[in-house]
Parts: structure tokens; C-alpha cells; sequence
């Protein structure tokens, strides 16, 4: 089976959101992040900046 390259990145969820704050306050690379996700980089720089999913930062413990 051919890899679909044209296949939409997946959503990221609120639950997603909170683990991308925990892994980006351990000093984790975006791009890194945004590989284990399949999504662009920008969309890690959204959750960080509050920008998508806002208050998932207060939801870190």
C-alpha cells in the first residue's frame, strides 16, 4: 500500500493540547512534538502561544 502523502494531518485535541504543555515545559523541540502528532509545526506554536486550545497551559500540573 502507497503512503498518501495529500492524506489532512490528524486534530489535536484539548487532551492533546495539555500533553504538548507538559512535553514543551520539559524543553521538548515543536518540530519534534509536531512529528509524534502528525501536524504541522505551526500547530504546536498555536497550543504554545494559547492561539488553539486556550487554557490548555493552566491545565499542566
Amino acid at each position: 500500500m502507497a503512503f498518501d502523502n495529500r492524506k489532512p494531518s490528524t486534530k489535536l485535541s484539548f487532551k492533546d493540547a495539555v500533553e504538548i504543555q507538559k512535553r514543551l515545559k520539559r524543553g521538548e523541540f515543536q518540530n519534534r512534538i509536531a512529528a509524534d502528532y502528525d501536524v504541522n509545526p505551526g500547530r504546536i506554536s498555536e497550543i504554545k502561544t494559547g492561539k488553539l486550545h486556550p487554557g490548555s497551559d493552566a491545565a499542566v500540573q
